[in-house]
């Protein structure tokens, strides 16, 4: 599920993930098949997150889209952006007041022409990991550890996999290991349950999740600073 934490201005983000099937919104018979994504991620004016995402296509037996020395084999991709912006900072103008983010994925296609500026991303066409949303965050120090508290409403018109609710999710980052991060969310779809854990000042971070308790993803994220500095808040894509 999105969420409202944001990385620090100038922080620059490489990384990939092991995608189990039910992950990936595709959702038709040629493309049941665990896959991969690898992606890029610039955070701006500490208000500002862009990213670059590709996940990776096999060529589908039978299917005249695909030549025969394709099938079976990754020889295709999807590609798509995705923006954040934070409207409010976590206790901003308020002590209590939660981090405000508003976002948008794989915003538009030119599938159904060739004008590569067309915003139908609606039906079961192109533009598969479409989604606008609003996502607010709330962290509280308790005697044990740092805890998150999450809540996003998520919107497309998608007609393959379709989005029109809410999400929530809690994080936990326990005083004996603060680079550990256990989460439990529901993301408008189903329930999973995961982990991160960063090393070497947050520069790499381990991420693991299992989808509705049971089918594993995981993924590798290497961040740097462009500007100086660390920030030790990481998310998953």
């Amino acid at each position: 599920m999105p969420n409202a934490e944001m990385q620090k201005d100038g922080t620059f983000v490489l990384g990939g993930n092991y995608l189990n099937w039910r992950k990936v919104p595709f959702i038709h018979d040629d493309y049941i098949y665990n896959t991969y994504n690898y992606f890029i991620n610039i955070t701006f004016f500490n208000r500002l997150e862009i990213s670059y995402i590709c996940t990776l296509n096999k060529g589908n037996p039978n299917n005249p889209y695909w030549p025969q020395q394709t099938w079976g084999k990754f020889t295709n991709q999807d590609r798509h952006f995705s923006f954040r912006i934070q409207a409010v900072k976590e206790g901003e103008w308020w002590e209590y007041m939660p981090s405000i983010v508003l976002g948008v994925s794989d915003p538009t296609t030119g599938e159904r022409s060739t004008d590569y500026t067309n915003m139908d991303v609606s039906g079961s066409g192109n533009g598969y990991f479409n989604r606008w949303y609003i996502a607010v965050t709330k962290h509280f120090e308790t005697r044990y550890g740092e805890l998150g508290v999450h809540a996003a409403y998520l919107y497309n018109k998608r007609t393959d996999y379709s989005l029109n609710g809410p999400a929530v999710g809690v994080n936990f980052r326990p005083n004996f290991d603060r680079d550990l991060n256990f989460i439990v969310e529901y993301d408008a779809k189903t329930i999973n349950i995961g982990a991160t854990y960063s090393i070497w000042a947050d520069h790499f971070n381990f991420l693991v999740e299992l989808q509705q308790g049971r089918y594993l993803s995981a993924g590798l994220v290497y961040k740097v600073n462009l500007l100086g500095g660390n920030n030790w808040k990481a998310k998953m894509f």
